[in-house]
């Protein structure tokens, strides 16, 4: 029998606990585990490294929001990136990776997996052509895009880069932290893996950090599995609990997130201090009708480009008060930042470095009007 979205993301892998009943999962704040007799661990439980019944609650409600039959959970969405690559990667292979991505992302790629002996190349992920001439025939083993990429919000279709990722003999991997399972299910369109840091919509309430990966290859997410447990960057299961707590109102405060980011883009367009406007819900985004098949709404962020050049960016950010500024993203409270200053500085100098005059917007859950008018103060 299938279910709704919302019904999984409150029920799937959480059912009520067999001892007691408890209608929500125990926290097993345990390391080891008794077991039966040597070589006989109880439910294949031995060590909270190897696994850990909180962990696997959360794991299971992964797999079921995005599809996939396999879903591992980490201590980061870095931790996540990084387990993917080497269990995926050897030296010598080459990574197609967007050229907008994440800062950190970035850094991984650029100070990090390169010394490990694995070559990257940016390209445009909007752009099929772009990313089919940046593949390297016989090398290429992962086509990795972020849709809608972070910060400029450039969206990939995911379908038609799949297929060209499976024609070259390439895994398509998928940043689905920006949409969240709820908007944008990558494995329905042919994504090999999905990954996420839970640290944002997936948790949504700034409280904890995690990452997680969603496999649509049985096989590969084994592998992937075993390598969780060799490297060990695992979250732990308060942490687990917390972003399962945060899951089972994924759906309706994504819906919050995009009701309000919709005034918020509209009112932003046209704007005198406002250069330019970016979010794919808007019909000039270059994005939007492919955004619009694959997407279910077009999400809560933002960027926008200051009329008055850098400077002005940065006296936007200091000016608001609802509007935090802080990073990270994807929680209940409204967040602005600077990404060239912030989230991006380790892309400065880079073919992935952002306008200096960008701001970048996670709009949160508040009443709409009073996330307006801060922005109209701010934008002074």
């Amino acid at each position: 029998m299938s279910h709704g979205f919302d019904t999984l993301a409150i029920h799937a892998g959480q059912d009520p606990e067999a001892r007691t009943g408890a209608v929500i999962p125990p926290i097993y704040q345990t390391s080891t585990y008794a077991q039966d007799a040597v070589g006989a661990p109880r439910q294949g439980y031995e060590y909270s490294r190897s696994g850990n019944p909180t962990r696997d609650a959360l794991q299971e409600c992964l797999a079921a929001l995005e599809g996939g039959p396999v879903g591992l959970a980490f201590a980061s969405g870095l931790a996540a990136e990084d387990t993917l690559l080497r269990a995926a990667c050897k030296p010598g292979d080459h990574v197609v990776i967007p050229d907008d991505a994440y800062g950190g992302t970035y850094r991984l790629f650029a100070k990090v997996a390169e010394r490990w002996g694995l070559a990257y190349t940016p390209a445009k992920v909007s752009d099929v052509d772009a990313v089919r001439a940046a593949i390297r025939p016989g090398a290429t083993r992962i086509v990795w895009v972020e849709t809608p990429t972070n910060p400029l919000l450039g969206i990939a279709d995911i379908a038609a880069l799949a297929a060209l990722a499976h024609d070259a003999g390439a895994l398509l991997v998928v940043d689905n932290t920006f949409a969240s399972p709820y908007l944008q299910q990558p494995i329905t369109h042919g994504a090999d893996v999905v990954v996420h840091s839970t640290t944002k919509y997936v948790g949504g309430h700034s409280d904890v950090v995690g990452g997680a990966l969603v496999v649509a290859d049985r096989g590969l997410g084994e592998e992937l599995r075993f390598h969780q447990n060799a490297m060990g960057a695992i979250n732990g299961p308060f942490d687990a609990w917390l972003t399962l707590r945060g899951i089972k109102t994924l759906g309706v405060r994504m819906d919050r997130h995009c009701d309000n980011a919709e005034r918020i883009a509209a009112y932003l367009d046209g704007h005198a201090k406002v250069g330019q406007v970016i979010y794919p819900g808007l019909p000039s985004h270059p994005g939007h009708e492919v955004a619009a098949k694959q997407m279910r709404r077009f999400g809560g962020m933002i960027s926008f480009r200051a009329a008055g050049g850098e400077e002005h960016a940065v006296e936007i950010c200091n000016r608001a008060k609802l509007f935090v500024l802080a990073e990270s993203l994807g929680g209940v409270e409204s967040l602005i930042e600077h990404p060239g200053r912030m989230t991006h500085a380790s892309a400065a100098g880079s073919p992935l470095e952002v306008p200096g005059d960008l701001v970048r917007l996670s709009v949160g859950i508040e009443t709409v009007d009073d996330l307006l008018a801060d922005l109209e103060q701010a934008l002074g």
